[in-house]
């Protein structure tokens, strides 16, 4: 697993988008600042510097049919509320890309695929988790983070390794070869 940490970038995905050629299969960039970080249908996405976690991994499948790309969502938000629960959280998805904890939304995801001929040929997920943030702008709806849940403060570099393994292990249960989903 390589996780290359930025201080400042204006998106993620953005950044991983321009260089998607240069990222290898689970390589993951996270901001300890994002400027310009962007959710569904063009809305942004508020984090405080160094106090979530937001970041994009580049995922290749291979041979893995264009029409099947929903699988990708699905294990990756499963991933997530897999992770949530280990940290003694219980999380709800509101498909197709928020995560909710006691109604309020702790995660925003964003998947940009890219198609070749049938075939997905790259998935960058960018994702946004609330997690030590304890005040968010009143024009956001309903935000809520761990530590607000918890009462506890988290350190992002160690928390992203066990995020990412969550995410990583929902994501490996996709059968490829057989056509099969054991999610």
């Amino acid at each position: 697993m390589k996780i290359i940490w930025y201080d400042t970038l204006l998106s993620t995905n953005n950044t991983m988008s321009l260089y998607k050629e240069r990222f290898q299969d689970r390589e993951t960039i996270v901001a300890i600042e994002q400027t310009a970080g962007k959710g569904q249908r063009g809305n942004r996405w508020e984090s405080a510097p160094g106090e979530n976690l937001t970041f994009s991994t580049m995922l290749k499948p291979r041979g893995f049919a264009a029409e099947r790309a929903w699988l990708i969502s699905q294990s990756v938000s499963l991933g997530i509320c897999d992770f949530l629960h280990i940290k003694g959280l219980e999380a709800k998805i509101k498909w197709p890309n928020d995560i909710y904890v006691e109604d309020r939304k702790i995660c925003g995801i964003l998947i940009e695929n890219s198609i070749s001929g049938t075939l997905l040929s790259s998935s960058i997920v960018g994702i946004g988790l609330n997690v030590n943030q304890l005040s968010f702008s009143e024009d956001i709806p309903n935000p809520i983070s761990m530590a607000m849940v918890t009462g506890q403060r988290y350190d992002i570099k160690s928390e992203i390794v066990t995020l990412l393994e969550s995410v990583f292990g929902r994501y490996d249960t996709i059968s490829v070869k057989t056509g099969t989903d054991y999610l």
